[in-house]
């Protein structure tokens, strides 16, 4: 007899056919150049150990004060940080998560009942679909276009809202695109979710990673906020501590809409409590500490961005984050792009359709890697699609 579980979690678990290949090149003995990399304690960045672990190490630590938002002053701290992007935020707008995956959990069950729809951008992230399942909530593409840059296709996002629509969510910046979002577009965005009533969710955990040097993104926590808004971010990205398991959600837009949700995520974040004291205690030491790690991973990505645009290999307009889209010349079509670059290159990007990115010959690699492993890929990627040639 076989058990039956819940529909909400009958994925295909087996690996893809390319994850396959990959662990076969890699038992084979294949000296591989992985260029997804995404995890940054793992690409030689020189954290300071002692600082970040002290807090954890503390006696105040052992002490545990259950306030469902998290305590006050690491609410604070968080209010703080968005202080210093030009934003006023209230600590009592502030709930405290493991994680903005959580934090869009908390966000689904506040605003939808099962069967509900949400609308996210496509090209995206792919872990939307697996927060979407388990909350019983029905994502909607919304599309992207490039036209020598990332924009919001506005028409396309209003065909795609119906009577069952609750959310758009905006990652801003847009991983893997690297679409900042600016006024024209934020307005714009505000404006139809008024005329719906909707509420927008905005991720911004890429907030503090502009490319172009001397650049500044400004965060959705600046108000005035029309909509019943939602913020998004964490130590993940801000700090570079994926290990570090903490995130938040800062709520903002008209009072009244804003106190009921405020309330209702009370309860949901008091159910589960899952932010434990030592992080809580730890975060104002992270967030006052995090410049020196985000000077050294600006500093590696703009570096692998311009090794790339200067070695002959197309990379589309990125403003923000740590990844990039190559669009690749496709001499052979009738093979996946990433699967002859591993098979012959010994290269490892992701696809493109991993993110929803239409076209042949779309990969995105991550700009977190040691320059000079980067600056190797690329050149295999060259020899393998025929730019060392100059030909396509």
């Amino acid at each position: 007899m076989s058990y039956r579980f819940s529909a909400r979690t009958g994925w295909d678990v087996g690996a893809s056919g390319f994850a396959a290949a990959i662990r076969e090149a890699r038992v084979a003995g294949r000296k591989l150049v992985d260029l997804t990399v995404s995890n940054p304690t793992v690409c030689g960045f020189d954290y300071d150990a002692e600082a970040i672990l002290a807090p954890l190490a503390s006696g105040e630590a052992m002490t545990y004060d259950p306030d469902p938002r998290g305590m006050r002053f690491a609410r604070e701290a968080v209010g703080g940080y968005y202080g210093e992007h030009g934003a006023d935020v209230d600590p009592d707008s502030v709930v405290l998560t493991t994680s903005t995956s959580e934090g869009y959990g908390y966000l689904f069950r506040l605003l939808c009942d099962a069967g509900d729809e949400v609308l996210v951008a496509q090209p995206s992230y792919p872990l939307f679909d697996f927060l979407a399942d388990l909350e019983d909530v029905r994502l909607k593409p919304y599309p992207l276009f490039y036209d020598y840059g990332w924009w919001i296709d506005f028409a396309g996002l209003e065909s795609r809202i119906g009577p069952r629509t609750k959310a758009i969510v905006l990652v801003n910046p847009n991983n893997p695109t690297g679409h900042a979002t600016g006024a024209k577009e934020r307005a714009r965005l505000e404006e139809i979710c008024a005329r719906h009533g909707l509420a927008l969710i905005v991720d911004e955990v890429f907030l503090d990673y502009p490319l172009e040097e001397g650049a500044r993104l400004e965060s959705f926590a600046v108000g005035p906020h029309p909509v019943l808004t939602f913020v998004l971010s964490g130590m993940s990205k801000i700090a570079g501590l994926p290990q570090m398991k903490v995130g938040w959600i800062v709520g903002f837009g008209p009072e009244g809409d804003r106190n009921r949700a405020m309330g209702r995520l009370e309860v949901v974040a008091d159910t589960f409590l899952s932010m434990n004291a030592p992080m809580q205690r730890a975060l104002p030491v992270w967030l006052a500490g995090r410049r020196g790690i985000q000077e050294q991973i600006l500093d590696r990505v703009r570096g692998n961005l311009r090794s790339v645009a200067e070695s002959g290999v197309e990379v589309l307009r990125v403003e923000a984050g740590w990844s990039a889209i190559l669009r690749l010349p496709q001499k052979l079509a009738e093979e996946d792009m990433a699967e002859r670059l591993l098979r012959g290159a010994g290269v490892i990007v992701h696809p493109g359709a991993f993110y929803g990115i239409a076209g042949a010959g779309r990969v995105v690699v991550s700009l977190l890697g040691q320059m000079l492993e980067f600056d190797d890929g690329i050149q295999r990627i060259k020899t393998v699609t025929g730019l060392n040639h100059g030909s396509y």
